[in-house]
């Protein structure tokens, strides 16, 4: 799914009464013939086994659903570390991601063919009748059209293919007369007024009440939509109208689509993230295969296999042709600049790209589908989790992982085209990594950082949608599902279509609007239906072959551009100057500059700063090769300050009924034991008394071998410290004075010192907000004794512990309330640039949270001819006066100071701030290049 995460795929083969099932059918005929091919290849998975791991994705699912329906129905979202409902407008608002809850029971909807697919169909017949019964379409809200459309009208589509079934076969749904359908019709005529733009591209909210433009909807003004946005429509849209007769849906999907069509970069053939809905004009102009663009390339080859129409298919074989041959840099897939694709427009891959080898097995293109999952199989081995996003390098770049579906769908994918047990093995890990690290006792949560094991009070209602009809699918035989999955299409939702549609209410015309624009290559037709003997090579290791120079991917990476240093090595020529070899008193090094377009300047102050000009260079591969020197450049820049800063730390919570399944992020400290050097420390929690630390203890037997709570304010941290550790205490958390606070609104807090030498101080210092603070203090009131584990990270958890685990009652579970946040939270809207408040426009667009620190290069300072493409970049031999005074001022601070935080002494510039100068620099660039 585009923004919110949502799966792609096709159910796989298409039948044979299908006129155009033959070309149509793509990866279905050869996932069929494939199989056999595969299973010699590795040791197979023995039945039981994945009867076993079946039965363990079917108790997930009742662990996650059943708490939703217990806890939260009928709110849109379940909140599974404070055991509630996520109604909109009674939470703190999370901006673009809330625009999917729209008080329509969210995640009952979503799940509903889910139920189909694992058998529970007498769950899945409640669930309709409470849907019918509950769920209200005309609420004064304003929801995302793309989020609603997926979701919301996808879900009530999918059950209702899914009842028909059922009821056709006799035993249940009896009674059901098509009343999800009229549910939908109601749902797609609410959604019609935003398509009400000269273009055709819908708005991209709505209000479900009001519409569009009233004064009473409270939108209508927005300029922008995401590619994605009014790209994902038509598979929805179009069944609506096949279903019901009504054609005016299809014909409004189309309409988004040839717009989108006919505004591609012509010389590229790709399209950008964002575009006006009003001009066409594009507002984002780089381009790739992640957030938002990503599920509009799926629907194109989607609606091609659903409703047999050859334009759609020759778009997507022409759009496929230039990402392979821009954006594939395998195993990689690097967003370009679609007026010159060959320059990548950033150094960071978004985790939403993981759908791209499902949709490769569709389109037949097994190899690169192949290597980009391995290459995506190794980070989540590093991390547990597919982070956010990461780096070229393979860096964690945004920390979060709010349980996306997307690489396991592309594993159940590749496992249907290959039949390679080992892709079993990687759902195994999958399934393993869910349990151990995102199961909490009300549901599984969202990972706030991979890194840390913290969590987020989050469960997507796509996490039930996607994530367990495809991990079920993976193990499950073809006797284990109750209907032939064969006969359905999936949604970018995973919902699922029947293939028959294709062949009902065909009341649209198919005139082929594609070779107006462009000249086909035939070539790109040649996998469509790929010959499963050039495929698969009669080599039952074939696939191990391509994994195996993967293996080692993220451990001994290099940065982008190994492959074009390998080849001039290769050819006898110097490989690129790298920056960190850099050394502004050589010759030759200077020369090397000049020759990829990049000045050198000496400033008074003694630093040095470079300037790149794109049209200075000698070519355009040096070009290119300056932009990537730049980028390390700046990478390389910030090194000294993310040294100086402290890594966020872990308290863990790992007593009963707990047992480290709740971690907390915690702020560090500039003094006492390092935990990222020494063991972690582990121990029962207690209050001092003073419960402010700021004088002797009154309780030294009561903190004696123990971890000291205590409260922040009146004295400097340092203090607090050495007077607990001088009462024997083995440890300190400080929790916020200030009522309320929480890390998912405030920076992360680092404690200084007192100026004086702190040596003396031996024993680890933490730091929690408020709110994560009286999760230990509830605990202590409910259970009196409560164990923490402090460290650098969280720790795995003790299965002996948790299978002494009993059943948690509702208020066991609200105790286990867990508010984190491991980043320094960056605005992007107040930055100021177009590029930046464009992504508003996109459903729940990835977050840019995380604690690496960029390059502190000011806006000025890089872009001081907007005509031209050039980046700039300060080297310091040494701390500027700034930085020593900022830390000197970090130092001499009082605690009780609400206002210092860690953020604010430093004044860091989060990744994400020079990532975004980075692409905003290259899109002004483009701005007035008229191609």
């Amino acid at each position: 799914m585009s923004e919110a995460g949502g799966g792609r795929g096709c159910g796989s083969s298409v039948p044979q009464r299908a006129p155009w099932s033959l070309v149509a059918a793509t990866a279905a005929f050869c996932l069929v013939s494939a199989t056999s091919v595969w299973t010699a290849g590795a040791a197979p998975m023995s039945r039981e086994e994945r009867q076993k791991l079946g039965n363990q994705v079917l108790e997930m699912f009742d662990h996650a659903y059943g708490n939703y329906m217990e806890h939260a129905y009928p709110a849109d979202e379940l909140m599974p570390l404070t055991c509630r409902g996520r109604v909109r407008g009674q939470e703190p608002s999370r901006g673009d991601v809330d625009d999917a809850l729209g008080k329509f029971s969210l995640t009952l909807i979503d799940s509903l063919d889910t139920l189909v697919v694992l058998n529970k169909t007498k769950e899945f017949e409640d669930a309709v009748r409470k849907v019918l019964r509950d769920v209200n379409l005309d609420n004064d809200v304003v929801v995302s059209v793309f989020e609603t459309n997926i979701r919301v009208l996808g879900g009530l589509l999918g059950g209702h293919s899914l009842a028909i079934m059922l009821k056709e076969k006799g035993e249940y749904m009896q009674w059901y007369n098509d009343e999800l359908l009229q549910m939908a019709k109601q749902l797609g005529y609410k959604l019609l007024p935003a398509f009400n733009t000269t273009s055709g591209l819908p708005y991209p909210r709505i209000n479900l009440k009001f519409g569009i433009r009233k004064p009473e909807a409270r939108t209508g003004t927005e300029t922008d939509t995401c590619t994605a946005c009014a790209g994902t429509l038509i598979l929805e849209f179009a069944a609506l109208s096949r279903f019901t007769g009504a054609t005016i849906f299809e014909e409004y999907a189309r309409k988004a689509l040839d717009f989108l069509w006919e505004k591609r970069q012509r010389s590229s053939n790709l399209v950008g993230v964002t575009i006006n809905i009003h001009t066409g004009d594009w507002v984002r102009k780089d381009s790739g295969v992640g957030a938002g663009i990503d599920s509009y390339y799926e629907y194109l080859l989607k609606a091609y296999v659903l409703l047999g129409d050859d334009s759609f298919l020759e778009r997507f074989n022409t759009h496929y042709d230039a990402i392979m041959r821009y954006i594939s840099q395998p195993p990689l897939l690097l967003d370009v600049h679609i007026h010159k694709p060959m320059l990548n427009a950033r150094t960071w891959m978004d985790a939403l790209l993981a759908f791209f080898p499902g949709l490769q097995v569709l389109k037949g293109d097994i190899r690169p589908a192949i290597e980009t999952h391995e290459m995506l199989y190794q980070v989540i081995k590093k991390h547990n989790f597919l982070p956010e996003a990461f780096t070229t390098d393979f860096r964690v770049h945004w920390a979060q992982h709010p349980l996306r579906p997307e690489f396991a769908e592309s594993t159940y994918f590749l496992y249907k085209a290959t039949g390679d047990p080992y892709y079993l093995e990687v759902g195994k890990t999958l399934i393993e990594n869910l349990n151990k690290y995102a199961r909490v006792p009300c549901g599984f949560a969202a990972m706030k950082d991979v890194r840390t094991g913290s969590h987020e009070d989050r469960m997507d209602s796509f996490f039930l949608a996607e994530m367990f009809k495809y991990l079920y699918l993976l193990f499950a035989d073809k006797e284990d599902i109750i209907f032939d999955i064969e006969d359905y299409i999936f949604t970018t939702e995973a919902h699922l279509l029947p293939l028959w549609l294709s062949t009902t209410n065909q009341s649209i015309s198919k005139k082929n609007t594609t070779s107006e624009y462009t000249e086909l290559d035939d070539s790109n037709f040649d996998w469509t239906c790929p010959n499963t003997q050039i495929l698969f090579p009669n080599d039952p290791l074939y696939a191990q072959s391509i994994r195996e120079p993967l293996k080692n991917v993220v451990d001994k990476s290099c940065p982008r551009g190994i492959i074009r240093v390998e080849e001039s090595f290769r050819s006898g020529a110097k490989p690129p100057l790298r920056a960190r070899d850099f050394m502004a008193t050589n010759p030759e090094h200077l020369e090397i500059l000049k020759k990829m377009g990049v000045s050198l300047i000496h400033l008074k102050d003694g630093r040095v700063q470079l300037v790149q000009h794109a049209i200075q260079a000698a070519s355009s591969i040096d070009a290119e090769d300056g932009l990537r020197f730049m980028q390390e450049m700046i990478e390389l820049s910030s090194q000294q300050q993310k040294e100086q800063q402290l890594p966020p730390r872990a308290v863990q919570i790992v007593s009963h009924p707990f047992f480290g399944r709740v971690v907390l992020t915690a702020g560090p400290a500039q003094f006492g034991l390092d935990l990222s050097k020494h063991k972690e420390t582990r121990g029962f929690v207690a209050s001092s008394k003073p419960y402010n630390g700021c004088s002797e203890l009154t309780n030294p037997e009561a903190v004696m071998g123990k971890i000291a709570l205590i409260q922040r304010g009146q004295c400097m941290f340092a203090e607090k410290a050495r007077n607990i550790q001088n009462a024997g205490a083995i440890g300190g958390i400080v929790i916020d004075d200030n009522e309320g606070s929480s890390s998912d609104t405030a920076p992360l807090f680092q404690m200084a010192g007192d100026g004086k030498d702190t040596d003396d101080i031996k024993i680890p210092m933490l730091f929690l907000f408020s709110k994560e603070g009286s999760i230990i203090l509830d605990a202590i009131r409910e259970y009196e004794e409560v164990e923490v584990l402090l460290s650098d990270k969280a720790k795995d958890r003790d299965p002996e512990m948790e299978n002494e685990e009993q059943p948690s009652s509702e208020n066991d579970s609200q105790s286990a309330e867990q508010i984190t946040s491991s980043s320094q939270e960056v605005d992007l809207v107040d930055q100021g640039s177009p590029e930046e408040s464009s992504l508003n426009s996109q459903p729940e667009s990835l977050s840019p949270a995380d604690t690496d620190n960029a390059a502190s290069v000011s806006p000025s300072e890089q872009i001081s001819n907007p005509m031209e493409n050039h980046e700039t970049t300060s080297l310091d031999g040494e701390c500027t006066d700034l930085d020593n005074q900022l830390q000197e001022q970090s130092e001499t601070e009082e605690d009780s100071n609400p206002n210092v935080s860690w953020g604010k002494k430093v004044q860091p510039i989060d990744s994400i701030l020079a990532d975004w100068n980075e692409d905003i620099e290259a899109f002004e660039m483009m701005e007035k290049d008229e191609l």
